[in-house]
């Protein structure tokens, strides 16, 4: 009896795992850039543009068991007025090049400095292509490349709890049943902020702040192909795309 249910143990298994050669499961990355003025000078904006781009060639490449994503759109966090749309990149103006190429094109495509950090814009634009590329339903994952703060006129007179309430993350929320949001390079007064003042029902939400994420760089070794940097990846797929529970953090 035991070895028989071992033997359809074993088929079930078998029956659902991939075929050999099939495509991966699809899975979006959405990126967020802020080129907020207060960003740049920050000190952590061009450390989180050269991360920025190893992140999206790994994910790419599936490099040291990252997961495989099979879907990219990079923009910007924020504009010159609140609302205001801005360009995705889609994946094909990604693939096939260099982390050096990747980045390069990331300051090239956002030179300029927004005056206004919208993450609602941002959110709203990205359900946009996520419903236009019939991408509902598949794991989606965002990450925040920015010091976290929302910047828009009369935000300096608000709370943190007034502040941080106005994120609105409702037009993400049922695109998926596995959304998460990572916000990077923020200080942690502020990403605690999103952890426990965000409102949100499905969405997931991860930080880490600047100091954690100045770790890749001892995980880099010089000279060394990317799909050998098994230490640096290890780190990412630890560190960044830690697995988040639904829930606010407490």
């Amino acid at each position: 009896m035991k070895r028989a249910v071992l033997l359809t143990l074993g088929l079930l298994a078998a029956g659902c795992a991939p075929k050999p050669g099939a495509p991966p499961p699809r899975s979006t990355l959405v990126v967020g850039l802020d080129i907020s003025g207060s960003f740049r000078k920050s000190g952590q904006f061009d450390d989180a543009m050269h991360y920025a781009a190893l992140y999206i060639y790994g994910h790419i490449n599936a490099l040291g068991g990252l997961k495989a994503t099979t879907d990219v759109f990079v923009g910007s966090l924020g504009g010159e007025h609140v609302g205001q749309p801005k360009t995705f990149h889609p994946i094909q103006d990604l693939s096939s090049k260099t982390p050096d190429q990747i980045e390069a094109d990331l300051h090239r495509w956002f030179p300029e400095d927004d005056p206004i950090t919208d993450f609602n814009a941002f959110f709203q634009r990205t359900a946009v292509h996520i419903k236009r590329q019939n991408l509902v339903l598949a794991p989606l994952n965002i990450v925040l490349f920015s010091d976290g703060v929302p910047d828009f006129p009369g935000a300096g007179r608000m709370s943190a709890s007034q502040l941080y309430a106005k994120i609105d993350v409702s037009p993400i929320e049922y695109l998926s049943r596995n959304v998460t949001i990572r916000l990077l390079y923020a200080q942690p007064q502020v990403a605690q902020n999103w952890e426990k003042l965000v409102p949100r029902n499905r969405v997931k939400i991860w930080t880490q702040d600047e100091q954690v994420m100045a770790g890749w760089h001892r995980r880099e070794m010089q000279g060394v192909a990317m799909e050998r940097q098994d230490s640096l990846w290890a780190w990412t797929e630890a560190i960044v795309d830690f697995r988040v529970r639904r829930g606010k953090i407490l």
